[in-house]
C-alpha cells in the first residue's frame, strides 16, 4: 500500500468554471490529474483529497465530481475546502453510496497502520482579523481537537489534512500546529495556496517535529504527490 494526496481538484462536470482564467497551466487540468491518477494508483492505495473538491453549491450537483473520483483507482479520504459549499452531514455524504470515498467530519480514518485525521481550518487571525473569521478560526479549532483525541489511542502513523496552510502571514506556526504537535502528528498536508503569489506562502519540511507538505494540485503541476510514511 501506498499512500498519494492532491487537494483542490475544482471539478466541474457541467464545465461552466473553466479554471483556466486563473493561468494557462490550469488548462485541462482535470485530465492532467486523471491521467497522472491513473498511472500512479492502485485499488489498494490510499488517495487524501484535502478540500475544494468541486465547484457545485449543491449535492445533487457535486454527484458527478464525486462520482468521477470515486471510480478511479485507491481508497479515498476526503476533507471540505472553504469552496466546498455542497458539502452536508455525514449521514448524507455516506448515504450517495460511493464505494470508495471516505468524508471525515469531525472524526477519524484507520487504514492499515495509519490514522487520518483533519479540518478545513481557516485564516490565521492576522490574515482575517473581522469577528466573523475570528469565530470560524476558533470552531475550527475545536473542531480539529475532536477528531485529534480520537488519535491517542492509535500507535500508528498519524497525518493530519488541512484545508487551509496551518501557517501565519510570516510562516510561523499558528494554533493548528500547537494542537497537532500536542497530539503527536507525523505529518500534516494542506492545499488552498495558488499561483506564484499563493505558492510564495508555502512553508515544507519538518517545523516543531511535523513533517508539512503543500499538496494543492497547481503547486503539484497536477500531478499526485506520494507521501513517504517513515515510522
Amino acid at each position: 500500500m501506498r499512500v498519494f494526496a492532491i487537494g483542490d481538484l475544482h471539478l466541474d462536470s457541467t464545465k461552466e468554471k473553466p479554471m483556466d482564467i486563473f493561468g494557462d497551466n490550469w488548462s485541462d487540468h482535470e485530465q492532467k490529474i486523471i491521467g497522472s491518477w491513473q498511472r500512479s494508483v492502485s485499488d489498494d492505495d490510499l488517495v487524501l483529497i484535502p478540500g475544494d473538491i468541486s465547484w457545485a453549491m449543491k449535492l445533487e450537483d457535486a454527484k458527478k465530481d464525486l462520482e468521477l473520483i470515486d471510480n478511479l483507482p485507491g481508497k479515498k479520504v476526503l476533507i471540505r475546502g472553504n469552496h466546498d459549499y455542497w458539502w452536508s452531514t455525514k449521514n448524507k455524504l455516506n448515504n450517495l453510496g460511493f464505494k470508495s470515498l471516505e468524508f471525515l467530519v469531525n472524526d477519524i480514518y484507520v487504514y492499515n497502520n495509519i490514522v487520518i485525521c483533519g479540518v478545513r481550518g481557516w485564516d490565521s487571525y492576522e490574515i482575517n482579523s473581522d469577528e466573523d473569521s475570528k469565530k470560524i478560526y476558533d470552531r475550527e479549532l475545536k473542531r480539529f481537537e475532536i477528531s485529534l483525541r480520537m488519535t491517542k489511542s492509535f500507535d500508528c502513523y498519524k497525518i493530519a489534512m488541512l484545508h487551509f496552510p496551518p501557517f501565519n502571514l510570516d510562516k510561523s506556526p499558528n494554533d493548528f500546529v500547537d494542537i497537532m504537535k500536542e497530539y503527536n502528528i507525523d505529518k500534516c498536508i494542506y492545499g488552498h495556496l495558488h499561483g506564484k503569489a499563493g505558492h510564495k506562502m508555502v512553508s515544507e519540511g519538518y517545523i516543531n517535529g511535523i513533517d508539512f507538505l503543500c499538496v494543492s494540485s497547481d503547486y503539484l503541476d497536477f500531478e499526485l504527490k506520494e507521501i513517504a510514511i517513515e515510522r
